[in-house]
């Protein structure tokens, strides 16, 4: 194999003006190290990894680089991610390159194209994450200059261990409390504002040194959001349990699934108002929602995680589930 000589340029990427053999080339890129470096992870179809670049919601946008070989192979990749409205100091940052590349240099072109990006775009802080299932990802983030901003816990659920025993348990209220459970796939749009107003209970979640201040969620944006996952094939459950006396929702839990890849289900959201802790909440709407994966995700093996290792409550109500810890994942921050 005749080897490209090095270095090679770092390529802006817009996915809208880009063919659809170039975005096919990304998505390929994209399939092929998700299943290099997670070979126990269902694979991505790369057609759909290719539309799926064309996703974006109205009050975020995307820079991409990439590095290319002969033929328009694609051998590293870039992803800058900002959110126009809000937190615009911010900028979310993703590096990638195929094996075969590594350790010449093409990951650090990438990421100072990457960082250059986020300065035009007046960002000061770089996030990006990394785990431990990727040997040399954590040395990398290092030797940028990154700094740990929070340390996560990606934990994995076996449905067929899960003890339905236990979710019966959790399930079992008092008689004649005011809570009421809702399922959803879409959200109704008599409940969109409430649902928006729910999902920013999130921003007591712990943050570390994440120097970000509290997200704002619109019923627009969630509208935006389901709109994306429908567009792409991906199918999202979401409970909710509301005070009947305030018609308040007090509880929440969300996971996405795509039939292509029916094996994995990802954990989205889980948050219980402060004012309504204490009472089982957390650990009713997560029975009810693993009961309603296996109802409703046909051939779910597994569901996959992320807590802060700071968030004892929620690491306590996933191990009595039954998760174990699958992975250590590294928040960080890359002031540029």
């Amino acid at each position: 194999m005749t080897l490209p000589r090095l270095p090679l340029p770092v390529t802006a990427f817009d996915a809208h003006a880009a063919t659809p053999q170039e975005r096919l080339a990304l998505g390929r890129f994209l399939s092929e190290t998700q299943r290099l470096n997670h070979p126990e992870l269902p694979p991505h179809d790369p057609a759909q990894l290719a539309q799926s670049l064309l996703s974006t919601t109205s009050d975020h946008r995307t820079g991409r680089f990439t590095v290319c070989g002969e033929g328009g192979v694609v051998m590293a990749y870039g992803r800058l991610g900002q959110d126009t409205a809000q937190n615009r100091h911010l900028a979310h940052v993703h590096v990638s390159v195929h094996p075969d590349w590594r350790r010449r240099g093409l990951g650090r072109a990438v990421a100072n194209a990457l960082r250059e990006r986020g300065e035009a775009w007046e960002a000061r802080t770089l996030i990006g994450f990394t785990t431990d299932r990727l040997s040399g990802s954590e040395p990398f983030a290092r030797s940028l200059g990154a700094e740990v901003a929070l340390e996560h816990r990606t934990s994995q659920l076996m449905l067929a261990e899960v003890d339905s025993e236990l979710l019966r348990r959790w399930q079992t209220r008092p008689p004649g409390e005011p809570y009421r459970l809702h399922e959803w796939r879409r959200i109704p749009d008599e409940d969109l504002g409430r649902a928006a107003e729910m999902m920013m209970v999130m921003n007591t979640a712990p943050r570390g040194a994440v120097e970000a201040e509290d997200w704002r969620i619109t019923p627009e944006q969630v509208r935006e959001w389901e709109d994306v996952l429908e567009r792409e094939g991906v199918h999202r459950l979401l409970n909710v349990i509301e005070d009947t006396r305030s018609g308040e929702l007090v509880a929440l839990s969300d996971v996405t699934w795509h039939p292509d890849r029916a094996a994995l289900v990802d954990q989205g959201m889980t948050a219980v108002r402060p004012s309504a802790r204490g009472q089982g909440l957390g650990q009713w709407v997560k029975a009810a929602l693993t009961e309603r994966i296996r109802r409703e995700c046909p051939g779910a093996e597994y569901v996959l995680t992320g807590n802060a290792e700071e968030n004892a409550a929620m690491l306590a109500i996933n191990v009595a589930l039954g998760f174990r810890p699958w992975a250590r994942t590294v928040e960080w921050q890359w002031h540029i």
